[in-house]
């Protein structure tokens, strides 16, 4: 009788059988960019001496060196959550009554923390444990928003204006919980894919940890690039006339904003940074740009819709996106 030794789970990209084509990663960019740059160091030299260039770059690096740390300290927390703490550990956390589970998941975001990216699996994974989708959807929303990495962060970011904290607390739960209640109220099984189990057989607690940190401090760092890039393009580049025009209108600027969340899907440990730069709008419509932001942009609606079915993403994230921005209005003209 022969036995076959058990082979270690893989990732995709540690496939020695998957097919090897044009990968464009950083190495292979790097060794493009380096002779462009050495041909055409000229050109490059005398826009960077422009003005306007420099105070991009300052806004640029500004952003990125303030948001880095609480970044890494996200990143790492929330790998630790992830691959350390069981699931069943939510499940029995939680009242049995989903009008009671959904303010418990709700303030549990609190304590956990977590970014956005990490909320999505561990939501499917409560769900797969048999905990109410209300609230599961409740700790999706509220985790990345509220926990003490962001609101920390946001405090340092917003240094003269503490109230920025409470505001952010107060809109991001009332949002998470309204959602929550919202889906039991009216929400249908059908609407909700079972989201599918993701084995990580022959990983050891070690391996996970670390891939988790390298996968989302990738993939975040990224964001928060894209992000320090947007804000200091509207910073220095784009005319201050048209932010004063956008910024001058109440209702205006706070559209704004939140689509500006949506689309730039900065991580939830790096977005108070970009918002504090955005000084030509209000304290009001910079919070609903930190509202939005950890509940719905285009990298959440993508895992949602990969979690839970494209017809559940369709539903709840307009629905979403449209109590942040109600919710943050409310509390703006209410605290700040």
């Amino acid at each position: 009788m022969t036995t076959t030794k058990a082979t270690p789970a893989r990732f995709d990209h540690d496939d020695p059988d998957r097919p090897r084509g044009w990968n464009f990663d950083s190495l292979l960019v790097l060794i493009t960019l380096l002779p462009l740059v050495f041909l055409f160091q000229g050109p490059i030299r005398r826009a960077l001496s422009a003005p306007a260039m420099q105070n991009w770059m300052t806004v640029f690096v500004a952003v990125a060196l303030q948001a880095l740390p609480f970044l890494v300290l996200g990143v790492l927390l929330s790998a630790t959550l992830a691959v350390f703490v069981p699931t069943r550990f939510f499940a029995r956390a939680l009242p049995r009554k989903p009008a009671l589970a959904v303010p418990v998941a709700g303030m549990a975001g609190v304590v956990l923390p977590g970014c956005e990216c990490a909320s999505v699996p561990v939501a499917g994974a409560l769900v797969r444990r048999g905990v109410t989708p209300a609230a599961a959807l409740t700790f999706l929303l509220s985790a990345p928003a509220i926990n003490p990495i962001v609101l920390t962060a946001t405090a340092v970011a917003f240094p003269r204006n503490p109230e920025m904290v409470f505001a952010r607390l107060g809109a991001s739960l009332l949002v998470a919980c309204a959602m929550g209640w919202l889906w039991q109220r009216l929400g249908r099984a059908d609407w909700l894919r079972p989201p599918a189990h993701r084995s990580i057989d022959g990983l050891s607690k070690g391996e996970a940890f670390w891939g988790s940190v390298r996968h989302d401090f990738v993939h975040a760092g990224g964001f928060l690039v894209l992000g320090a890039m947007a804000a200091a393009t509207l910073k220095a580049i784009v005319p201050a006339s048209w932010l004063h025009t956008a910024a001058a209108n109440p209702v205006v600027s706070v559209l704004v904003l939140a689509i500006v969340a949506v689309l730039l899907s900065i991580c939830s440990e790096a977005d108070a940074f970009v918002a504090a730069a955005l000084t030509q709008f209000s304290l009001t419509a910079r919070l609903a740009f930190l509202v939005v932001g950890p509940m719905i942009d285009l990298k959440l609606f993508g895992m949602q819709a990969a979690t839970f079915g494209r017809g559940f993403a369709l539903r709840f994230a307009p629905c979403t996106f449209v109590l942040a921005v109600l919710f943050s209005a409310l509390t703006g003209a209410v605290l700040l």
